[in-house]
């Protein structure tokens, strides 16, 4: 098995290492950061290095964690740059736009720092005296027609004005931001170079082969997947457990734990198992009491104090609990939940945002038993309640930022054992009403799946529908008829949250265009001509309205969307939700 060298290090460290001789490769891609990318790490490090413009007295033991740098040495022994070519380069450009400034200063912070900053970028002798002509770091990336470019510009710190590579372009925005940080505070100058040399961390992984190296490098680059912050994650765990003499033990746990996240988490963004350290965030965020609706990036939430809650055999114990539990909701357990629960976390499924399950994630950590069990009741009724909260607050305060605020809120009282009341937030019925009434429920928007799901379920008869199974939203009243006969008066009905229910995606192909009266035996099943019999929905209620009623028309579209929204606004009123 191929083995990673992994310690984190200091950029003061890391570059003024002897052995440090950074090869970009000919296989790499050309250097990609635009000013976009530049202006955020200035502006990050800035805020960690001078905090709150400088009121703020710097902690000089804090940490501020810039990514990883994956690296193989070479023939020539040389590192050849895997991933973090994009964050290595800048941060030299940054480095040597710091050099030039520092010029003509000659009093002794300044000095000081000149030369620390000369030993990152210049190779030194055996004196420690830097040799101008051999930088610590080449590029020989083959389709990088502007890489001369970089090399002069470290050696020279010269940059000509008609240059427009990025490399010209990223020094020329960090001679700026320069010039402006000494004209505004002239007293902090030598001390941001300075906080960025010894307190931003970079993590070098170095290969052991060359193998490896290029493995990893197809992984990074060919099928776009680079390393993810729970790779962090787990160099960061493997040194703890290999430290207590448990690393083959923890190998297999990791392992298992991959395999378990693959099967059940499917993020947009991100791999599995950065949602399961996503999911577990937000616990641990309201343990610590933030409130705050600005959510800091995975990596930087778990690069605090060093890393200190990966260094933990409880934190890793709880997010092998954590999965387990969302496994058992992915399978709908039985033997763990209630019927009933099954329902509400089947309808959650289809919340207009994913925030619920990291709301859901913080009651399981905080109230579950000694066995991992929770009190049945005391779940359901809470899943009632969030769900008519999410549901509502996605029609009158629409986007996923906007739901933050209270959510964390209500996060912090959960671990603090208070209920969840939303008491801030309440709705006045008549307003939330008329928000409804006036809401274009079309298809695209995720609140229209969200309320029929819901109402699938206001019938105490409808029995628990498969996770697996794909639903569609289905126009009762076929837009096709409509498109026929334009037989509603008012057109905008056919698009009418009472024109709509769930149904499975195998019916809704067969069923889409016909009128009502054909539809009826989809909706209920039949025996085909070839005497095979095709089973009918499981939703109950157009199980019910196709044994029912001979016909659906604007008159039902009409008095089913009242019958929804009458049911939703009694909802909202049985769970607190209502001023």
């Amino acid at each position: 098995m191929s083995k990673l060298n992994v310690d984190q290090k200091t950029i003061k460290s890391l570059l003024q290492d002897k052995k440090a001789d950074f090869l970009i490769p000919d296989y790499q891609r050309p250097y990609a950061w635009g000013e976009n990318e530049c202006r955020t790490l200035w502006d990050d490090i800035f805020s960690f290095a001078i905090p709150d413009e400088g009121r703020t007295t710097f902690d000089s033991n804090s940490e501020y964690f810039l990514g990883p740098i994956v690296t193989f040495k070479n023939d020539g022994d040389k590192l050849e740059v895997i991933d973090g070519q994009q964050r290595l380069t800048t941060i030299m450009l940054l480095l040597r736009a710091f050099y030039s400034k520092f010029a003509h200063m000659q009093d002794k912070a300044s000095v000081s720092t000149r030369q620390n900053i000369e030993k990152c970028l210049w190779k030194t002798d055996e004196f420690g005296e830097p040799d101008m002509n051999q930088l610590k770091i080449d590029s020989e990336v083959a389709s990088d027609n502007d890489k001369g470019e970089f090399l002069n510009i470290l050696r020279t710190g010269n940059v000509d004005k008609k240059a427009k590579s990025a490399y010209a372009s990223n020094f020329r925005f960090f001679q700026e931001c320069i010039d402006d940080f000494l004209s505004k505070y002239p007293t902090y100058f030598a001390y941001l170079p300075t906080r960025i040399m010894n307190n931003c961390i970079l993590l070098p992984i170095e290969a052991e082969s060359q193998d490896t190296a290029l493995r990893i490098f197809s992984t990074l680059n060919d099928r776009g997947k680079p390393l993810s912050d729970s790779d962090i994650f787990k160099a960061q765990f493997y040194k703890f457990f290999s430290a207590l003499g448990q690393k083959d033990a923890f190998i297999k746990r990791w392992k298992r734990l991959e395999e378990l996240c693959d099967k059940i988490f499917h993020p947009i963004t991100g791999t599995p198992m950065d949602e399961l350290f996503t999911r577990y965030m937000y616990f641990v965020r309201a343990k610590m009491g933030i409130t705050s609706s600005t959510t800091e990036a995975l990596r930087k939430f778990y690069e605090k104090n060093g890393y200190s809650l990966l260094k933990s055999e409880e934190t890793f114990n709880d997010l092998i609990t954590l999965a387990e539990f969302w496994e058992d909701v992915s399978n709908q357990d039985t033997h763990r939940f209630s019927s009933d629960v099954l329902k509400r976390l089947f309808v959650l499924n289809y919340a207009p945002n994913g925030m619920w399950t990291y709301f859901v994630s913080v009651y399981f950590m905080q109230r579950k038993d000694a066995t991992g069990a929770l009190d049945d009741t005391e779940f359901c009724a809470f899943l009632h309640k969030i769900t008519g909260f999410i549901w509502a607050y996605a029609v009158s305060n629409p986007g996923v930022n906007a739901l933050r605020t209270p959510v964390y809120a209500e996060m912090v009282n959960i671990v603090n054992n208070r209920p969840v009341e939303f008491a801030k937030y309440k709705f006045a019925a008549d307003t939330i009403r008329s928000m409804f009434d006036n809401f274009s429920f079309n298809n695209a928007r995720p609140i229209t799946k969200a309320m029929i799901a819901w109402w699938a379920y206001q019938s105490d008869a409808q029995p628990l529908l498969s996770l697996e199974t794909v639903f569609e939203i289905e126009h009762i009243y076929a837009r096709n008829r409509f498109d026929k006969e334009h037989s509603l008066a008012n057109p905008n009905n056919v698009e009418s949250l009472g024109n709509k229910a769930m149904l499975e995606k195998r019916i809704n192909i067969r069923a889409a265009d016909y009128r009502f009266t054909d539809k009826q035996r989809y909706y209920q099943g039949f025996t085909n001509a070839k005497g095979q019999q095709k089973g009918g929905t499981s939703i109950v209620e157009l199980q019910n309205l196709t044994s029912s009623s001979a016909d659906f028309t604007e008159k039902d579209i009409i008095a089913r969307y009242n019958a929804i929204m009458d049911s939703f606004m009694a909802y909202l009123k049985a769970n607190g939700l209502l001023q």
